[in-house]
Order: structure tokens, then sequence, then C-alpha cells
């Protein structure tokens, strides 16, 4: 099955202004054939500390767009939106947000992961509530598992996802200064789990906060199948469960954890 990773800039704050620039890319990667499209995190809106700016209701016009354009071109869409966290009118904190990723299917179908791990760093614990659950996907006979951004550091939870899962996404916003954990860190997880890795990042400044990309899809082995750096580009690679399969058998390390 053929996966695209698109690689894009963000017009900050304005989901209809960069929904409107995806729209040929998403054209693009489907017309090349590609069955899976991964945008970035916090696609439309940019990774924004301000929920009341840019969180949106479960259907809201952002997740709509993936669910649209899944139905459009017949294919699987996943980005990640900021929406309006569940807990907030149980708790009265009507300005906390989720940070979601929606995994949007050609027939209707619709899945949601609210990232594990919120972006203490940059105070996302403050406004965004985590989530709890991992979310896994069967697309085509590929059994996809979702995280975002930041949970790429935290390798035990993909560890746990490893033996149902034969391709990790991870939709990005991640920052220049740490280009470098990114890019060796989306090897690791592909290496430890014996699995397919694509990470989507978006390019573009955010004030003084400049990103640079790096968008990869990685195979089993590790090896990097596809990347692109700086540019808005569209990324897209074969990926296969059999392969996944292959390699566990040839080299069965996954048993060996303890």
């Amino acid at each position: 099955m053929k996966v695209a990773a698109i690689q894009h800039d963000i017009e900050w704050e304005d989901g209809a202004a960069t929904r409107k620039r995806l729209v040929p890319m998403i054209a693009d990667a489907a017309g090349g054939g590609a069955r899976l499209i991964v945008l970035s995190e916090m696609y439309a809106t940019g990774f924004s500390m301000d929920p009341t700016r840019v969180a949106e209701e479960s259907g809201g016009d952002n997740e709509q767009f993936l669910i649209d354009q899944a139905r459009v071109h017949q294919v699987w869409m996943i980005g990640s939106i900021a929406q309006w966290s569940p807990l907030a009118a149980e708790t009265g904190q009507q300005s906390r947000g989720v940070n979601v990723a929606v995994v949007a299917g050609p027939d209707g179908q619709l899945h949601r992961y609210t990232k594990i791990h919120p972006f203490s760093y940059a105070g996302e614990h403050e406004r965004y509530d985590a989530g709890a659950d991992f979310l896994t996907v069967s697309i085509e006979g590929l059994r996809v598992s979702v995280f975002i951004c930041y949970d790429l550091r935290f390798a035990d939870e993909f560890w746990q996802r490893a033996s149902d899962t034969d391709l990790y996404v991870l939709p990005a916003n991640w920052p220049e200064p740490r280009r470098e954990h990114w890019r060796v860190l989306l090897r690791a997880r592909a290496i430890e789990n014996q699995a397919y890795v694509l990470g989507c990042n978006r390019v573009g400044k955010v004030d003084k906060l400049n990103h640079t990309g790096d968008s990869a899809i990685i195979d089993p082995l590790g090896r990097v199948l596809v990347e692109a750096s700086v540019v808005e580009a569209v990324l897209a690679a074969e990926v296969s469960a059999d392969e996944v399969s292959r390699v566990r058998t040839r080299y069965p390390f996954l048993p060996d954890r303890r």
C-alpha cells in the first residue's frame, strides 16, 4: 500500500486559509496512488496554546475537512486538530482543549486519538488535557497505530503497541532546534519495534521558531525510504504488512523483551 506524508506550512490560527492551501497537495498525493495521507499536528491552525482561538467541537470545520477529503478522493486521512476537551463541561474549565488525531476513512469511518503526552515544555499541559487510550486502526490490511509529536519521546508506549502494529503514524509540529532528536527518534522507533514509521512534520516559521520538516517514511529495519526538509513536499512510499512479518520472523527480537 502506498502511504503519503504532506509536509506543509500553516497559516497561523487560520483554518480556512490552511485548508485551502492543502487541497491541491492532497489531490496530488491521492492522484499519485496514496491510500493513506497524513497531515501535520494541529494541521489547520498551527500549534497554538490558545484553545479559545483554535479549538472546535467534534464535527467542526477542520475535522469535517478530513472527512470530506477522504470521501472525495476515496482515501484515508490523518491529521491532528484542536478540539474542546470532553472534561471541560464537567470541570467548568471551558477554555481547555484536547489535541486529537482524526483518522477519517473513505466510507465515513471515523476514529480519534487524543495526545497522551501534552508538551509540557511549551505549556501544552496547562491548556490541553491528556488522553489515556491508544488507537490502532486496520487500514486495508495494514495495522496503523497513531501517536502525536511529543509522544515520540516515550518509547515504552510504542513498545506496548508493537505486536499489533505494522505502521506508526506521527503528525508533528517539531521545531528546528531539536530536529536531530526528531530524525533519530523516528528511526529508533522503527528499529526497536520492527515496524514502519511515518513522521509528518510542518515547515515554516512561527514568530522566531523555525520548522524544517524532516518528514520521513522509514522501514522496519530503520532504512529511510523517503525524506524531505525545509520546503513543502508530498512524500510517498510503499509499505507492506508482509514485510513487517518477514523482518520479525527473520529477526525475532520482540519476544525477548522483558
